[in-house]
């Protein structure tokens, strides 16, 4: 009799999702906003040589992206609420990645988990798609030019790290794909502003994370009806 009780209840806990989001309509809802600056003299991006496809790859100047800022604002620094149970659902069920100029576009792509990922090529050339993931199967597939666009779906959440990806064919070209369970991440503008909107009233952590300087931390209290401002800065390096 023991035996089975403990199998009911072990079973009922497997029922129970514990730490499942929850997508629904937000009632007073506020917003978070702010700027991540920069300290520091802003380092020029170094150029980056094409060795590979020069008739394509050539037509647009290569550069490092791994930190670009204009006017002390620091672009593609990932801001997110670390851990929210309930609000907005996500604005799209998926997400789009192309290689356009032998460079991925966007740099930073935020993609909900079980999402399909439309991986496009613009070039008509031959690239090669590589992730290297940490909970979902890693991808490595050519894509040639006449496949305009593969489509891929990752079911498991990718955030802390996130996704590296790469190709094969160029190898200046990667990016970073964020897998994610919940829709308050935002990518900084050039200008290093951000916007988290419809953010359910209550106080939060965020998370800022950048490729290269990597995470900081800040708490928030939301409001309803109201912005509530959180900056950040990164010493330059």
């Amino acid at each position: 009799m023991l035996r089975a009780f403990a199998a009911l209840g072990v079973g009922l806990l497997l029922c129970v999702p514990l730490s499942a989001y929850t997508a629904g309509p937000v009632q007073g809802g506020g917003r978070i906003n702010g700027k991540v600056s920069l300290s520091g003299p802003a380092p020029t991006p170094a150029k980056i040589p094409v060795t590979k496809d020069a008739a394509v790859c050539g037509k647009i100047e290569h550069v490092d992206e791994s930190v670009l800022a204009t006017g002390g604002g620091l672009k593609n620094v990932v801001v997110s609420i670390t851990k929210i149970d309930k609000g907005k659902g996500f604005a799209a069920p998926g997400a789009k990645l192309d290689q356009n100029g032998c460079r991925f576009d966007p740099h930073v792509v935020l993609l909900p988990a079980g999402g399909e990922l439309e991986i496009i090529n613009s070039d008509g050339i031959l690239h090669n798609i590589h992730t290297f993931s940490t909970k979902n199967p890693a991808i490595n597939k050519a894509q040639p030019k006449f496949k305009k666009v593969m489509k891929e779906k990752f079911a498991q959440v990718e955030v802390a790290p996130p996704v590296k990806v790469v190709c094969d064919a160029h190898s200046w070209m990667g990016g970073y794909l964020f897998v994610l369970d919940h829709p308050y991440y935002a990518v900084t503008a050039d200008d290093g502003s951000y916007t988290l909107g419809d953010v359910p009233p209550g106080t939060y952590e965020l998370r800022f994370w950048h490729e290269k300087f990597g995470e900081k931390k800040a708490n928030v209290t939301v409001k309803g009806g109201a912005a509530a401002k959180v900056d950040q800065s990164y010493a330059a390096k």
